[in-house]
């Protein structure tokens, strides 16, 4: 059987940078893994509610095995199945013991219970029994992860099946983790039917190619760094000079008298422990950025990058009217999640505020690690992105500004682009944008079709700089 993608199979007619979902292979396998830390970075409602969902069952599994609980703890991890219907990793494939199969509940429950890191107290959450478990490797993580997160990654897939008209099926939900009871439950629910069955979509965002917690980057570069230190100050035999008279230790010498196991990892954390609080400091500023479309396109055979020609086009071919007012919020939401992503995230559209008295045509959540949205976010109150969408035929004015910058909240942010189609007086309204801001109601940034061409054509090419001098320049404008 061929390959067929979750938009092919259901004739979506748009491509991976439209969805907010892997568009995953319904018949096979693509080679990517939920993260759990990914989801500690996005502060989303959804993902506040899978962080607590895996905090919750880890600390139920590990504390049944600390109070002598196996026969709990054992049934508790015989629920864990492997996610065929994610059709993420490499189930059909992978080698013998990797795999959430058959037997391999009692495999996990072994290593855990046998484990230092374990008894000791050592690891705080899921991600972290790569460091130092033997038998745990990231692609079973990132199982344990999805049979836990099952729930909330079904709502994700009801909402995103509402969004592009997909079609659903009542099926068996399979094991769902409930957090009030610590216990399993299965229900039914309804779900996407294709290739070889359920399917559970998830969000791109949250998927890597490796787990951002790595045991080899671990190893190599603190344990080992670590024992270097060691070394060299009770100036052992591996120790020998340099022309200049420094002390020097490789790291091959070192993994020939220590080896190298998770055992010994595990051994040295426990007497130093401030080895793997660095590391846990180091990963928190230095968190693993969302896959861009080029990286996915690479894990994804048959998956391709932007067509930028096609996207700036939908947008420019509408003509500016009230009458299109839809098509043209459509083509810019478009546009922008392939334009912005992965710095811009997790896109919602008409979002009710107030009770439903007021509403945003597009929110973003800021997850960028580096280009402006980063910079700005060093700055000013910009958690979420907010994007108003004008389909005029002239001018926007201050009723349009006013409208955006009263959408702006200290839980929100205060950043915001307000597209619209073409402006006969730009400096004017971008000296109104400036008069907000020095009220200090909030940034609005002012893009029209124009604007978007220059954004588009640089980032096609992949000049992230000049995408940010652009913007930038476009900000400084309203607060110099």
């Amino acid at each position: 059987m061929g390959r067929e993608r979750v938009s092919e199979h259901y004739e979506l007619d748009v491509g991976q940078e439209a969805l907010d979902f892997v568009d995953v292979d319904v018949w096979g396998d693509d080679p990517l893994y939920i993260d759990p830390r990914a989801l500690r970075t996005l502060k989303t409602p959804w993902t506040n509610e899978c962080v607590a969902l895996l905090q919750d069952f880890f600390g139920t599994v590990i504390d049944s095995i600390r109070e002598d609980k196996h026969t709990k703890a054992r049934f508790l991890l015989r629920q864990l199945r492997e996610p065929n219907e994610t059709h993420l990793g490499l189930s059909q494939g992978r080698a013998q013991g990797r795999a959430l199969g058959p037997g391999s509940a009692h495999d996990v429950w072994h290593a855990l219970v046998t484990s230092e890191a374990i008894k000791s107290g050592l690891l705080q959450d899921l991600e972290e029994t790569v460091l130092m478990i033997e038998g745990i490797s990231y692609d079973i993580v990132s199982d344990i992860a999805t049979n836990v997160l099952r729930e909330s990654l079904i709502r994700f897939t009801q909402q995103q099946a509402g969004i592009w008209d997909i079609p659903l099926k009542q099926v068996a939900s399979g094991p769902l983790w409930n957090p009030r009871d610590h216990a399993w439950t299965q229900r039914y629910e309804e779900l996407p039917v294709a290739g070889n069955g359920k399917v559970l979509l998830v969000p791109k965002a949250i998927v890597r190619k490796k787990l951002h917690f790595r045991p080899e980057d671990y190893f190599q570069h603190y344990i080992l760094e670590f024992l270097i230190e060691q070394e060299i100050s009770s100036n052992t035999e591996l120790v020998y000079l340099l022309k200049d008279g420094s002390p020097r230790v490789t790291k091959k010498d070192l993994v020939k008298k220590y080896g190298r196991s998770k055992q010994l990892a595990v051994e040295i954390t426990k007497q130093h422990p401030h080895i793997l609080a660095r590391y846990r400091r180091d990963k928190r500023e230095r968190a693993t950025a969302a896959l861009g479309h080029e990286a996915l396109a690479e894990q994804m055979p048959g998956s391709a990058i932007p067509d930028w020609d096609k996207l700036l086009g939908d947008v420019k071919a509408i003509k500016p009217g009230k009458a299109e007012a839809a098509a043209y919020h459509r083509a810019v939401e478009t546009l922008l999640k392939a334009l912005f992503y992965p710095d811009l995230a997790n896109p919602e559209s008409e979002v009710d505020m107030h009770e439903g008295r007021k509403r945003i045509d597009i929110t973003f959540a800021n997850e960028a690690t580096a280009g402006f949205f980063s910079w700005v976010a060093k700055h000013h109150p910009a958690m979420y992105i907010l994007i108003e969408c004008k389909n005029y035929t002239g001018d926007p004015a201050n009723p349009e500004l006013d409208q955006l910058s009263g959408r702006f909240g200290p839980s929100r942010g205060k950043v915001g682009l307000l597209l619209c189609r073409t402006f006969e007086g730009k400096e004017l309204f971008i000296k109104r944008c400036r008069d907000t801001a020095s009220d200090q109601r909030g940034f609005v940034i002012p893009l029209d079709d124009e604007d978007l061409t220059r954004i588009v054509e640089a980032r096609s090419v992949g000049n992230a700089r000049a995408v940010f001098a652009f913007l930038k320049q476009r900000f400084q404008q309203l607060v110099m």
